[in-house]
Parts: structure tokens; C-alpha cells; sequence
């Protein structure tokens, strides 16, 4: 596997932030759009597809924390329990460039201590963890809906294997839905070999198509 690296931070198309990892040349977002992107995969067909009054998200990737930027800021009357997996958390001075860049929201979430639950706003209770992805389950199905935002199968192939959906499968309650950027066949075919209902959607700008898989 290879190792997190510095970053450095960019704008992208739409004028959101994003950022650069140069060991293994992948960014945060998309640079075609940061934001249009998270709007599109996470939120659109992600989140406004369920009309449950309390939803539980599972994020893999919290990156520099905008698709859960987006996803409270969006949540409507809808509670929302968020538990976002991220092996390799922004550091101190990272957040605070954020910060100064006037990504206040996103440098609020990215500095909490991992480990403990915290509410940002009525509806909305945040939790950070730095688990590996590798080593993640969950002892019984927990959550509605995962944002799987980890970086690329080109760049991490191992984060996109039989046994990492099988254990968001499992993660998933019955009606459940994980929803994704990546659209590659070897992706959808494992989704499927797992149990997932896997369909194809239109993608971001760029994009030809994303992936949304459903547990029924």
C-alpha cells in the first residue's frame, strides 16, 4: 500500500478547494469541480435519495471534509449520524490553511479529536475515525447510506477489493445504498459479486458514469 504523502492544496474548475497528493498523484476531488462533484455523487444521488425522517452515513475518505460540509448544510429536516473514516487525517496546520482560506464549516469538522461524537447542529452528530479501511467493520448493519470516497483503484487498488465490499455490505442496512465516483467494470462486478444491486448513473462534468449500489 502506498503511504500518505505531503499535499498540497489547488483549486479546481468550479473554484472549490481540493488537494494534490504528488506520491500518489491523485487528488481530494475532482478537478474539474470539487464541489460539483460531491454535489452530484454524494448529495444528489446519494443523500436526497432517501426520504427516512434519520439517516445514518458512513464516509470513506473524509478528505478536507466537503461532502460532509455539504451533507449538513443540505440535510434538510432529516437527523443525520455521521461516521467518517479517514486513516490519514489532515494535520494541525493544514486544517488552519483551510481555515484561512475561509473554509470555516470544513476546518471545524476536520479538527475534531478522533473517537468522540460531536454535535455541530441540531440533527447532525459527527464522529471522525482514523481505522483503516482494511480493518473496518461493524458488528451488526449500522448504517443507510456510505459515501465511498477513497482515492482511486489505479492509486490504491486494495481499497476496492472483494473483501472491503463485502464488509460495507454487511455495514449496510437492508434498503441501503453505497454510492461512488468510480465506475469501472471490475468495481461493479465485485459490487456485485458481493450481494450489491449495482446500477449505473450519469456522472459529474468529465465523468461518463458513477456507481450506486444497493443492499435489498
Amino acid at each position: 500500500m502506498k503511504k500518505a504523502s505531503p499535499r498540497n492544496f489547488t483549486t479546481s474548475a468550479d473554484g472549490s478547494l481540493t488537494m494534490w497528493v504528488p506520491k500518489l498523484d491523485e487528488h481530494y476531488h475532482s478537478i474539474h469541480g470539487a464541489k460539483t462533484e460531491s454535489q452530484h455523487v454524494f448529495i444528489d444521488a446519494g443523500l436526497m435519495a432517501f426520504e427516512k425522517e434519520a439517516v445514518s452515513i458512513l464516509e470513506v475518505g473524509l478528505g478536507t471534509g466537503l461532502n460532509a460540509k455539504l451533507t449538513l448544510e443540505q440535510k434538510g429536516n432529516r437527523s443525520i449520524t455521521y461516521f467518517a473514516l479517514e486513516k490519514f487525517p489532515l494535520a494541525a496546520e493544514e486544517i488552519a490553511e483551510i481555515r484561512a482560506l475561509g473554509h470555516e464549516l470544513e476546518a471545524n469538522l476536520l479538527s475534531v479529536i478522533p473517537g468522540q461524537k460531536h454535535t455541530f447542529a441540531p440533527g447532525f452528530d459527527f464522529e471522525l475515525s482514523t481505522q483503516d479501511l482494511r480493518t473496518f467493520t461493524t458488528a451488526q448493519p449500522s448504517f443507510d447510506l456510505i459515501y465511498f470516497d477513497a482515492f482511486a483503484p489505479s492509486a490504491q487498488p486494495e481499497l476496492w477489493s472483494q473483501e472491503i465490499f463485502k464488509n460495507m455490505y454487511n455495514a449496510l442496512l437492508p434498503g441501503g445504498m453505497l454510492t461512488t465516483y468510480c465506475a469501472k467494470g471490475v468495481v461493479k462486478r465485485t459490487m456485485k459479486a458481493v450481494g450489491f444491486e449495482v446500477e449505473a448513473l450519469p456522472g459529474p462534468p468529465r465523468k461518463r458514469e458513477m456507481t450506486r449500489a444497493w443492499k435489498r
